[in-house]
């Protein structure tokens, strides 16, 4: 066995697998992956014997979705989230990655921005209307939604819109945010797909960036960002000292006047990394539930709730789609009339899915993030 990989199994707590299987009872890939069975207990016995070949060309290494609902179930606590996350790296020294959609886009910038020398014009979405500040002791992150605004606006993807709804809810509550003209991606992407030199290029360019700032707290509208910059710039680059919170987080704690009066029901995706990556379930129905809006579940709600299909922009093919269809058509039988998320991502995914002319009405539901629904309430009615 390879010293590396006998490091990943050991920090991970690969060898407390059972063998029993509830991981693969609840994996979305395995249910859909049609090529080989795919099996987060058959791909860690691989592992474990030794057989490093094979644990990188098995069909769930590239596409596991790593939303860490095997986890949920697994009686001994094996991190296999983790363990694909860090053997991933092992495979990118020779010269493994997996398959990257829209033509390595969104990689593409990641690896544009790591270049510390690489100027950005990302502010142009900040109208008169919105107030920032240059010292606030708040900062808002908003990681890639100005580059997610132009390649995805086709579909109707609220991009720029939620970055400006999330501006306008703090200036409502009196907070004039900096916002950082020199933020980089977070690099959760990067961090993920096994690219850790450029994860830590764009990690540490945001971490000096954000100390220059003087900043106490950061807030975002991605989960992503704020798993990254909670979670994984403090484990694998350095401890940068400030809180970090969702906005959905940190308006749970606040007070704010809206329209309570019943609103039209909607249905709730639980985003992998703001739900299970960070334990955060009460925050955004509290939120709803306070605005006034009729929450109707999915049958697969909370820790046990079904991932939007595509992780890191990899392996995104029929496999995805499947797991995206399941979930429109769960949102579509509740009778809600809009599916809100709070991660641009799901709505990316749910959005190109909702493009097959063939399935037309069956996952027809209108898709909105939660940031830009609050913004809306708000302002109408505060």
């Amino acid at each position: 066995m390879m010293p590396e990989m006998k490091e990943f199994i050991d920090q991970n707590r690969v060898w407390y697998c059972l063998d029993c299987g509830k991981c693969g009872a609840v994996c979305p890939i395995t249910r859909y992956e049609r090529r080989d069975f795919a099996s987060p207990r058959l791909l860690i016995e691989k592992a474990i014997h030794g057989h490093t070949d094979d644990v990188m060309d098995d069909a769930l290494f590239w596409s596991c979705l790593t939303c860490k609902r095997c986890s949920e179930l697994c009686p001994s606590d094996v991190y296999f989230s983790e363990f694909l996350r860090d053997t991933r790296t092992l495979a990118r020294s020779f010269d493994c990655s997996g398959d990257c959609t829209h033509s390595e886009m969104v990689q593409t910038w990641g690896k544009i921005m790591s270049d510390a020398d690489q100027k950005q014009n990302r502010l142009n979405w900040l109208t008169d209307d919105l107030q920032v500040s240059e010292d606030s002791d708040t900062v808002y992150f908003v990681g890639c939604l100005p580059y997610y605004d132009t390649a995805f606006k086709k579909m109707d993807v609220e991009g720029v819109e939620i970055a400006q709804a999330a501006v306008r809810i703090l200036n409502h509550l009196g907070i004039e945010p900096q916002v950082l003209a020199d933020e980089r991606c977070c690099g959760h992407d990067q961090l993920w797909e096994g690219d850790q030199e450029t994860f830590r290029t764009l990690g540490q360019i945001n971490i000096e960036n954000l100390k220059e700032s003087g900043a106490k707290k950061i807030i975002t509208t991605c989960p992503e960002c704020a798993r990254t910059l909670k979670i994984d710039y403090p484990q694998f680059i350095e401890n940068h000292g400030l809180e970090v919170l969702h906005l959905v987080e940190f308006l749970a704690a606040q007070e704010f006047n809206g329209d309570t009066h019943l609103k039209a029901a909607v249905t709730y995706q639980d985003a992998c990394n703001l739900g299970r990556h960070l334990g955060v379930y009460d925050a955004p129905r509290q939120i709803m539930d306070d605005l006034g809006f009729e929450l109707v579940e999915m049958s697969r709600t909370r820790n046990a709730a079904l991932c939007c299909g595509t992780s890191c922009w990899t392996a995104c093919g029929q496999v995805s789609k499947s797991i995206q269809v399941e979930r429109l058509k769960e949102a579509k039988a509740t009778g809600a009339e809009t599916l809100v998320t709070s991660c641009i991502k799901c709505q990316i995914h749910f959005k190109c899915a909702q493009n097959d002319p063939i399935l037309g009405d069956e996952i027809d539901i209108e898709i909105r993030d939660l940031t830009t629904l609050i913004a809306d309430s708000l302002m109408e009615h505060g």
